[in-house]
């Protein structure tokens, strides 16, 4: 079997998924030296860091700048996956009144929580 963790594939990872299990051997080891050769040649992106970089929350910061220093401390969680909570919470300050300080609370607790889910689930795909 690949190796690609079940939350990374989406619909084109599963149906390559399907289609590698279903060849044989030899022609496994073909797709697997194509696949290689195309990422040789895909341009290189740094690499993203797998643990938080802390930022000193500032006294006065904006909700704005708070999602920015959250998002930069934690540069390897998938941000459309927050999107909707996070959203949810800038709206709650925004157009509700909340207080600023509330909701950069809320949401630090809010990115801890998805770094601890992405970090839960990379130590159960290095058991697998």
């Amino acid at each position: 079997m690949l190796p690609i963790p079940a939350n990374k594939r989406g619909a084109a990872g599963k149906r390559l998924q399907a289609l590698f299990e279903d060849l044989p051997e030899h022609e496994r080891r073909t797709l697997l030296a194509f696949a290689e050769f195309l990422a040789s040649r895909a341009p290189k992106t740094a690499p993203v860091a797998q643990t938080p970089v802390p930022q000193p929350r500032p006294e006065k910061e904006s909700v704005v700048k708070a999602v920015r220093r959250l998002s930069a401390t934690y540069p390897m969680l998938d941000k459309a996956k927050m999107l909707n909570q996070t959203s949810a919470l800038m709206a709650q300050h925004v157009m509700h009144g909340r207080a600023a300080v509330e909701v950069i609370d809320e949401l630090e607790v809010l990115f801890e929580s998805h770094y601890n889910q992405y970090r839960k689930d990379r130590d159960e795909d290095s058991t697998e």
